[in-house]
């Protein structure tokens, strides 16, 4: 029986908005020497995609990732498994299955009590069986906020990497998962949700998208991407601008979970997705009859989100309907088209 911590107090941020802004990563990211030339690194640092990617033969690639942050919902069992989703998200956004993954661990062992760590690793590592990966180690530091994550590492078939890149004029977007968690989870920090509503926004971080990724492996899928800290429209102006094409967006098409509009409204608006909208409000149209909070849900920094696919105009009804009948919440939100590389235009 763990102690009763209200967990998401012991920090200013919790989940993917604990991220660096993506604008001062930039920053950072620039002063990097150029990689040395490697012509088995699939995919390296040029397109911010979600997962390295490692020829070893013709036949095998390693996809690698990492990914932690400070808790975004009260229970451990809970935060452990969101955590661990949100971390093999990555591999399953580049067309991977996860094989194995390593704990992150940050925590203040003298001060919290450890059966509440106990309950994260448990939760982490169910969540990894489910997904069929397993944990071969870790490491653990003593720290006065506590995080968690896990390094994850996958594999995939050279031929078959999935990457943020490649969307054509003509495909249809789709999403595999409702936005505004980063609003709800905020609400969360402010007791402002009740079971049910925390119950609901728990269930979607904490599903995997394994499904979602397997079923697309039959379709004709040019792009794909994990929606995460830089928000539906960060991830899409990547996918966009590695493409060289223009996104579209219906806004009334892409699923929001409840209430976030009325808690956005309320104050409940994380720094995170506000910085995520700063960050793309030059290469982003909106409709001059959308008010300030439809922009910032948009842009609302996503912990444990779903996929967006570009696929085919041709596959994508029937991928939309293989994803529904194996219990994904996918839509299709929008479209790829020619048009000015990067922009995205929501109507």
């Amino acid at each position: 029986m763990t102690t009763s911590v209200k967990l998401t107090s012991l920090s200013s941020k919790g989940g993917c908005g604990c991220k660096i802004g993506p604008a001062d990563l930039s920053q950072v990211l620039r002063s990097l020497p150029p990689a040395a030339a490697n012509p088995n690194l699939l995919v390296g640092l040029d397109t911010s995609d979600d997962a390295g990617v490692y020829k070893l033969n013709d036949d095998l690639a390693l996809v690698q990732t990492v990914d932690f942050f400070t808790p975004i919902v009260d229970d451990p069992y809970a935060f452990g498994q969101v955590a661990a989703a949100n971390a093999i998200s990555d591999v399953y956004a580049m067309g991977g299955k996860p094989i194995t993954a390593l704990n992150i661990v940050a925590f203040p062992i003298s001060t919290l009590d450890k059966s509440i760590l106990a309950e994260i690793l448990r939760g982490a590592g169910d969540k990894l069986a489910e997904a069929g990966a397993a944990l071969v180690g870790g490491h653990s530091i003593d720290d006065s906020e506590p995080k968690f994550g896990l390094a994850v590492t996958g594999t995939v078939h050279p031929d078959k990497v999935r990457t943020n890149t490649g969307a054509k004029p003509g495909d249809k977007l789709i999403l595999t998962k409702p936005i505004g968690v980063g609003i709800l989870t905020t609400s969360i920090k402010k007791d402002l949700l009740e079971e049910d509503e925390i119950s609901r926004v728990t269930s979607v971080m904490t599903t995997l998208n394994k499904s979602a990724a397997e079923t697309m492996e039959a379709y004709d899928v040019h792009a794909c991407t994990d929606v995460t800290g830089f928000g539906l429209l960060g991830h899409a102006s990547e996918m966009a601008k590695g493409s060289d094409v223009e996104i579209q967006i219906a806004y009334n098409q892409v699923p929001i979970l409840p209430r976030v509009k009325e808690l956005a409204e309320s104050g409940s608006v994380p720094g995170g997705t506000k910085n995520n909208y700063d960050h793309v409000k030059d290469i982003v149209s909106y409709p001059d009859t959308m008010d300030q909070f439809d922009r910032w849900i948009l842009c609302d920094a996503v912990t444990s989100g779903g996929l967006l696919i570009a696929a085919a105009k041709t596959d994508a009804e029937s991928l939309l309907d293989d994803l529904k009948a194996n219990g994904v919440e996918a839509n299709i939100i929008g479209d790829v088209v020619e048009g000015k590389s990067g922009h995205i235009t929501v109507n």
